[in-house]
């Protein structure tokens, strides 16, 4: 059990370090964008944001998940490659459809793939809110207020 908790603690601590690696490249992005997304039209480079963070998230989870699965191989709990990586998908997105299980002796590892998923989840949504609302705040920001017009 000792060795299931030490190896599932080291895939999570480095699966969240991929996310802030992540996080980091969205947030370097969106700066060097500043100036080019503070220009009118907004909406339509509010969007290209969107889409380029959905985009950089499905990238830190799909490492994620493969980073998971290597490491099923790695342990030799499944035969194939396809195995490993439809457990992980399974455990990390929390599915749990129960039709391929892990070996009594490796069962916590599963249980531990879901938390790093609910884990990451949270944050992938929480980076994704603060991004959009931190580009659409310097958008408006930079827009005449209402108090600028004569009356």
């Amino acid at each position: 059990m000792h060795v299931e908790l030490i190896i599932g603690t080291a895939v999570i601590l480095a699966s969240i370090v991929m996310a802030a690696i992540g996080f980091w490249l969205a947030e370097g992005m969106v700066a060097r964008m500043t100036p080019w997304l503070l220009r009118e039209p907004h909406r339509p480079k509010l969007t290209l944001v969107l889409v380029l963070a959905v985009l950089m998230i499905l990238g830190v989870f799909t490492a994620t998940v493969w980073l998971w699965a290597f490491t099923f191989l790695w342990l030799d709990l499944f035969n194939t490659l396809e195995g490993a990586v439809y457990f992980a998908i399974v455990a990390f997105t929390t599915l749990g459809f129960g039709d391929v299980l892990l070996d009594p002796g490796w069962r916590i590892l599963g249980g531990m793939t879901a938390a790093n998923g609910l884990l990451n989840m949270g944050l992938y949504t929480a980076m994704l809110v603060e991004l959009l609302r931190s580009v659409r705040s310097n958008q408006l920001s930079g827009l005449p207020k209402r108090s600028d017009f004569p009356d």
